[in-house]
């Protein structure tokens, strides 16, 4: 699976900014996807997670409320709406892919098989 993130940029604190990650090269809806960034001198962190259904939807305690993951398995895509950017919001963003997994590991950066190559949020406060 190879996936392409794209829609980050530069934008004021209290604004929006809407990710998107186009997979190729497998079959999509048969994967989880899962978004997850890193800010710099920090590790990897989970950031939200849909199941290949799209019926569940996980979330980091820090963006929920403000964050919405979707997927629309005809486009190949998955998004993450962020709404009410904070300052703290600022890293790079990945998006990640996963045969069907158990759900324990839907959080886990070891629980993905597949990554992009990243999309940088600026968030000026």
């Amino acid at each position: 699976v190879q996936l392409q993130a794209s829609g980050g940029g530069l934008v004021q604190a209290g604004g929006s900014l809407r990710l998107s990650c186009e997979a190729s090269g497998s079959t999509f809806s048969r994967h989880d996807m899962g978004w997850f960034r890193q800010a710099p001198g920090k590790e990897r962190e989970f950031v939200a997670a849909i199941r290949w259904r799209g019926g569940n939807r996980y979330y980091a305690d820090s963006v929920k409320g403000r964050f919405t993951i979707s997927r629309d398995n005809a486009k190949n895509t998955v998004y993450l709406q962020m709404n009410s950017l904070k300052a703290e919001d600022t890293a790079v963003y990945y998006c990640a892919a996963r045969s069907r997994g158990i759900l324990s590991t839907m959080r886990w950066v070891t629980g993905y098989d597949y990554w992009g190559q990243g999309t940088q949020v600026t968030v000026s406060s």
